[in-house]
């Protein structure tokens, strides 16, 4: 696993910068999530969010019929180069 210290010497930054610029990335990821859009990570992957519609479930407690919410989901699609990683 790559730690903040990694890559802060391989790109010759402090940990706080890394630190910075990692939490600038996943804070315009939300953001985008949040207003609906996609997010594309050339190379890794994308972001989406998915619309999940209202349904039935089981309470496991009770095994009585229960009403879920709609909701909205962040999903991850991989690129090809990470799905050949992760397999190859």
């Amino acid at each position: 696993m790559t730690t903040a210290t990694e890559i802060a010497e391989a790109q010759n930054l402090t940990k706080a910068q890394t630190k910075a610029i990692v939490d600038s990335v996943f804070k315009e990821i939300a953001s985008a999530a949040a207003s609906g859009a996609e997010t594309n990570i050339p190379g890794f992957g994308k972001f989406k969010v998915k619309q999940t519609a209202a349904r039935e479930g089981r309470n496991p407690a009770t095994g009585g019929t229960i009403k879920i919410a709609a909701s909205k989901k962040l999903t991850f699609a991989p690129a090809k180069a990470v799905k050949d990683a992760l397999n190859g």
